[in-house]
């Protein structure tokens, strides 16, 4: 199983990012947000990655940049080691945008479960869908 999140799955087009604004739809787990967009609305880059996933956390939430910044990481790390869960049950191409959204501080372990949590949810969701 590979467990790498390379620079090419790393979410930085601005185009995409205003899309998944803009047309995303969302799926929620408290504290987390996942909100995604089919890739065919336009990721201009030519790598052929089924996900491209960015995380965000609030500066309201949490004021000082260094606690802004060990929640990404915690976000990243739980999108690494579980992102097999959507990797292996998508056929599309998807672009997601990863929230943390509450001012409490919860453990690795809480941020974890919920993550996998929010992953069942979205993947319920896709198929509901078709």
């Amino acid at each position: 199983m590979n467990f790498r999140y390379p620079k090419n799955e790393k979410l930085k087009s601005k185009i995409t990012i205003d899309l998944l604004f803009s047309k995303g739809k969302s799926v929620s787990k408290y504290p987390l947000r996942l909100v995604y967009v089919e890739s065919d609305y336009g990721i201009v880059d030519g790598s052929n990655q089924k996900l491209k996933i960015g995380v965000s956390v609030s500066k309201k939430n949490f004021k000082n940049a260094v606690d802004r910044n060990y929640f990404k990481r915690i976000l990243r790390e739980t999108y690494r080691l579980n992102q097999h869960l959507l990797v292996d049950n998508l056929d599309k191409k998807y672009a997601f945008m990863f929230f943390y959204q509450t001012k409490d501080r919860l453990s690795y372990e809480q941020i974890n479960t919920k993550t996998i949590q929010l992953f069942e949810k979205f993947i319920a969701e896709i198929k509901s869908e078709e």
